[in-house]
């Protein structure tokens, strides 16, 4: 009877929601919840099309990749519109959400993100190539696609990436800290990253939002691209959406453990040593290895 008691006693403090409104979504009739189980799998579809064999079915030829790319993408059509549509709905956050006009919404950005893979094709296989060449143990481009962990944040980082300059709210975000709890590796989707981009070993990158990231850029793991304390607004709440984040010009390489924060720029063909903490702005074809504090 005690324990009846206490399970009543909490579910009345637990149902109490006034004193924290915002730990409650109150469901409309906008539907479900974007499904992290239909997210996964939009992922493995789209690193099965855009690498076939390595990803979905291993037994292909070139005779039958057609179809299992033409399913595939029927397939990721379907889950991108249906995941699409919830996380519209979701910001909506009114009972005011019109059904019809965010499946509309929903099904032209699932098309335009199809219509735009070939070119997120283009752009992973810069990416597998610089994870080839800088990096003597790989001895093979099969094996940068199937084993580095880069190149499973980054499918999952530009995949989300085309998802938020379509202004699709709240799935961008799910999917990239997906593949943070996969590799390690934390990319913001907003952050704006170049050509032929890797990350050697990757357990605790972190790339945030407003960084900007040029070509053929090397990052080590542990490193930070960060933002100082942000300032805040009259009222004591921070002031969002600013450029807080550094820029990184072409070329640029960090070894493992570095920290730089705010919006400072990296100058093209820097190098920044191991464990240094940068603030400020560093010339172009600079080598950082110590700063005095």
């Amino acid at each position: 009877m005690e324990t009846l008691h206490i399970i009543k006693t909490t579910a009345e403090q637990l149902s109490n929601l006034s004193q924290h409104p915002n730990l409650f979504l109150r469901h409309t009739s906008s539907g479900q919840l974007p499904s992290g189980e239909s997210l996964k799998e939009i992922i493995g579809l789209v690193r099965a099309v855009i690498f076939p064999g390595y990803y979905g079915r291993s037994v292909l030829n070139q005779e039958t990749v057609p179809y299992h790319i033409g399913t595939a993408l029927e397939r990721l059509f379907f889950l991108l519109t249906e995941q699409i549509q919830a996380g519209v709905c979701f910001d909506c956050v009114s009972e005011k959400c019109i059904q019809h006009q965010c499946r509309k919404r929903a099904e032209a950005c699932a098309t335009e993100v199809i219509r735009r893979l070939p070119e997120l094709r283009e752009l992973l296989s810069t990416d597998v190539e610089a994870a080839y060449m800088g990096d003597p143990a790989a001895h093979s481009r099969a094996e940068v696609i199937s084993c580095y962990p880069a190149i499973k944040a980054l499918t999952c980082y530009r995949l989300a990436h085309e998802l938020h300059k379509l202004h699709v709210p709240l799935i961008p975000r799910i999917i990239t800290e997906m593949a943070h709890s996969e590799t390690g590796i934390d990319i913001h989707p907003a952050a704006q990253i170049g050509t032929h981009f890797t990350i050697d070993h990757g357990t605790g990158v972190v790339i945030g939002a407003t960084c900007i990231i040029g070509n053929h850029v090397k990052l080590y793991q542990g490193v930070t691209l960060g933002a100082k304390s942000f300032p805040l607004d009259d009222n004591g709440n921070p002031i969002k959406h600013i450029p807080r984040h550094p820029i990184l010009e072409d070329g640029v390489i960090v070894y493992s453990n570095a920290t730089i924060l705010g919006r400072i720029t990296i100058g093209a063909n820097a190098v920044i040593g191991a464990n240094v903490w940068i603030t400020q702005d560093v010339a172009a074809d600079t080598k950082v290895s110590f700063v005095k504090s």
